[in-house]
């Protein structure tokens, strides 16, 4: 009879759940303040479809047919709305002025930031504590900073040139000269935490040295491949519930990294001198703006993942995509190589005078952003117009990079890499040089250069922020180009480069937070002085 009486509760509560389901669908559908925007009627009454792709790594792809279907704003889940509007850029993440003037800023969606247990750090936190913290950190990244700091990343980059001239030949062969294969996306990866390491904790990784991971970095990937488990559990609703789950097995990797970099940090703020790096302009307000040892180390953790995954992703994606389209490349090569006569006069100031190259790396960030999701943010009380819609407090907003960069609307042929897009003149850069950079708060521009190439005259080249626009916009723009251009023209200048595998595509990955990425296996070949001077 027990038995019998626990079972009826137990179906009971199911069919009171399931009508609850049913129930609450139903309201998402048609009477949820976001039921007037349009999107697939499932996506509408549940996040389950969203948090399928985004399981799946798919989730950014899928957006761009859907906004084909349903127009420049998608609603994708009952409480989240997808822009491909020229305006959202501004309307959503832009500085408040103009005709958003007196409205609050858009903060970051808590539920997309914010994780339970983790050390805070700039890019989670809130307006008034983001501002402090980026005063504090952008004399870290200006341009005088930049300079100072010239000498430690040309350094690492002459270190990361021996050693792939040491490793691409087999060491277990050298009599014959047989190539080694290399796998370039663990190299870039490899210089690009080295340097940022020494900007931030004033010690390298020992990567570039070791040609291997160094535990520590490996903790750091871990950190990024926990997230989505994390945010999937989050928009389910479930994070609360299987938190004993989360500390368990997704903390253990984040406590190893934590660990070290509590060490490498007191050791960098054990050292009396000062230095040109990003730390030395927090302590130097420590003690002024009351600022924690936590708050030290979060930001620290940060910037080492900031500064050196995307700009890796980029300079593999990049390398890639020119041995695929040997017709940029050459064009590449001989810019360079006609440049220069030694790698001693390939720095940080040289290497802005590559027009070309420029083109190349836009090109590249708007077919493969670094980023490849939407940074969310969640529409505060009172409700906001976007695009020309109103949208009511508590949405998720956001701009999509990867369907915003491909969308036919704004690109002629957006699924070709096509450097000469960004040219004008067939030489100089449109724009997003940083030392040209036009204020993000200017709306974007519908305006066709006269002399620009007729086939992509129409594009709007204002639609691709991979480095996002406004208060929040990435601190580290100026350090990210200055790396990739002389990271690439190094390698080009240095070596010939061929595929190990000619058939492989290596952009065939999946996008989660950030892109998962494969190795990439190549060849390389030094180059003559003679060749080189060509």
């Amino acid at each position: 009879m027990l038995l019998l009486n626990c079972l009826n509760v137990i179906g009971v509560a199911a069919v009171i759940g399931l009508l609850f389901c049913a129930f609450r669908m139903v309201y998402n559908i048609f009477f949820h303040p976001l039921a007037k925007f349009p999107g697939p009627p499932l996506w509408k009454a549940t996040c389950l479809p969203y948090v399928y792709y985004m399981a799946k790594g798919k989730l950014t792809f899928r957006l761009l047919p859907l906004h084909a279907k349903y127009g420049s704003v998608v609603r994708i889940a009952p409480d989240e709305l997808s822009f491909t509007a020229a305006e959202a850029w501004t309307d959503i993440y832009g500085h408040r002025v103009g005709m958003n003037a007196g409205v609050d800023e858009l903060p970051k969606s808590e539920r997309f930031y914010r994780t339970k247990g983790t050390l805070p750090n700039i890019i989670g936190e809130n307006r008034e504590n983001h501002a402090l913290l980026r005063r504090v950190l952008s004399h870290g990244f200006s341009e005088r900073s930049l300079r100072e700091q010239e000498p430690i990343i040309v350094g690492y980059v002459d270190q990361l040139v021996r050693q792939l001239r040491k490793y691409c030949v087999d060491g277990d062969r050298p009599d014959e000269k047989r190539r080694g294969r290399m796998d370039l996306k663990s190299w870039y990866n490899w210089v690009t935490v080295d340097i940022i390491s020494d900007l931030t904790f004033g010690e390298g990784s020992g990567c570039l040295e070791r040609a291997a991971y160094d535990p520590w970095v490996v903790a750091i990937n871990g950190t990024i491949e926990d997230f989505i488990p994390l945010l999937v559990l989050r928009y389910l609703g479930l994070e609360d519930p299987f938190n004993w789950l989360v500390r368990r097995f997704f903390n253990k990797k984040r406590k190893n990294h934590t660990q070290q970099s509590t060490e490498k940090l007191r050791r960098r703020m054990d050292l009396e001198t000062q230095r040109p790096d990003f730390i030395d302009c927090i302590l130097q307000k420590k003690d002024a703006w009351n600022l924690q040892f936590e708050q030290l180390l979060g930001n620290a953790s940060t910037l080492l993942v900031a500064g050196s995954e995307t700009t890796a992703t980029l300079l593999t994606a990049m390398t890639f995509i020119l041995l695929k389209h040997p017709e940029a490349l050459n064009k590449l090569t001989q810019e360079i190589r006609s440049s220069f006569t030694s790698d001693n006069e390939i720095t940080l100031a040289s290497v802005t005078n590559l027009p070309y190259m420029l083109a190349c790396l836009n090109e590249a960030m708007r077919y493969y952003p670094p980023v490849p999701i939407g940074p969310l943010r969640t529409v505060p009380k009172g409700g906001v117009n976007i695009a020309g819609h109103f949208v009511p407090e508590g949405t998720d907003v956001a701009v999509w990079h990867w369907p915003m960069f491909h969308d036919p609307k704004h690109f002629e042929r957006p699924m070709e890499y096509r450097p000469e897009r960004f040219l004008r003149d067939g030489s100089a850069p449109m724009f997003h040089d940083p030392r040209q950079f036009k204020r993000d708060t200017e709306p974007p521009s519908e305006r066709v250069s006269k002399d620009r190439s007729p086939e992509f005259a129409g594009d709007n080249l204002k639609m691709v922020q991979p480095f996002n626009i406004g208060p929040r916009n990435c601190l580290g723009r100026n350090l990210a180009y200055a790396e990739m251009r002389l990271i690439l023209a190094r390698m080009i200048f240095n070596f010939d480069i061929e595929l190990a595998d000619p058939d492989f595509n290596w952009l065939d990955q999946k996008a989660y937070f950030l892109w998962s990425k494969l190795p990439l296996d190549a060849y390389l070949t030094p180059v003559t002085k003679n060749e080189q001077q060509r």
